[in-house]
């Protein structure tokens, strides 16, 4: 039987939230077609739906990639999963025993998890409690925008390297449920506004794009090697240079570039 459109979209979605496809990954279609053994008619649909979703997009001439969040769309995205969630416990009113239970269950799911450092599971676990949580309190329409959400979230925080703590996650998520099945709410509400707003302040928020970051972490010298003391050296020569300049009062000459690449590249780095 061959695999539909619906299918491949939600494989992808599960991907993401278990932080299997990184923030700009590219999804060839032909690649897709190949590994889902169908069409590409088929695949470029699935596509074409999570591009809807908003969890991939495409270039005319690049092809399909999944999304790379700006900062702006990360405080979009944790504001909006703050509002329909904090605003899901509050229309809910009680939550029923069998939904306690499947919830509960999922917090067995997510510990585990976390005690067997198995990352995929721990990240899909995590993001997937507040879909399951939608679900359980009779909303399955908002379950799937959570969905999308999360899987957002999710690149956001691979992305902006986030320093959140899954076991701390899991513990928030421990104290939601305990709330609901207390019959408190109120408790249930504030507790799940914290949360989100912990995970969002847990992002490294970039102070400036820059786009050398990762050429420059890549080619920065190795500690004790000869173009680390090499670099320190043309740095400490610089700085003696321009403070013995100081002193006297002679026009700036414009810095020109020096003949020697491995200066350039040292102060490029």
């Amino acid at each position: 039987m061959s695999i539909s459109a619906s299918e491949i979209s939600a494989r992808i979605v599960e991907a993401v939230m278990a932080r299997k496809l990184a923030p700009g990954s590219r999804l060839g279609e032909q690649q897709l077609a190949m590994l889902f053994d169908c069409s590409r008619t088929i695949v470029r649909e699935a596509l074409t739906r999570l591009a809807a979703r908003g969890i991939v997009t495409v270039s005319a001439r690049r092809g399909w990639f999944v999304i790379e969040p700006s900062e702006e769309e990360a405080r979009e995205a944790f504001e909006a999963r703050r509002v329909i969630e904090v605003g899901l416990i509050r229309s809910a009113g009680s939550v029923d025993k069998a939904a306690l239970r499947r919830l509960k269950q999922h917090l067995q799911r997510e510990k585990a998890a976390i005690k067997e450092s198995d990352v995929g599971a721990r990240s899909f676990l995590l993001g997937d409690f507040h879909v399951c949580l939608a679900e359980c309190l009779g909303n399955n329409l908002l379950a799937d925008t959570l969905r999308d959400f999360t899987a957002r979230t999710t690149l956001i925080a691979m992305l902006y390297q986030s320093t959140h703590d899954a076991a701390q996650s899991c513990d928030d998520h421990v104290r939601i449920v305990d709330a609901l099945a207390r019959g408190d709410a109120a408790a249930a509400e504030a507790l799940m506004a914290e949360h989100i707003g912990t995970v969002h302040s847990a992002l490294r928020q970039q102070t400036q794009n820059d786009p050398l970051a990762h050429l420059r972490d890549a080619l920065a010298p190795l500690r004790g090697t000869p173009s680390a003391d090499k670099t320190k050296a043309q740095l400490l020569h610089t700085s003696t240079a321009e403070k013995g300049k100081a002193g006297r009062k002679t026009p700036a000459k414009p810095a020109t570039p020096s003949d020697d690449s491995s200066t350039y590249l040292g102060a490029l780095l």
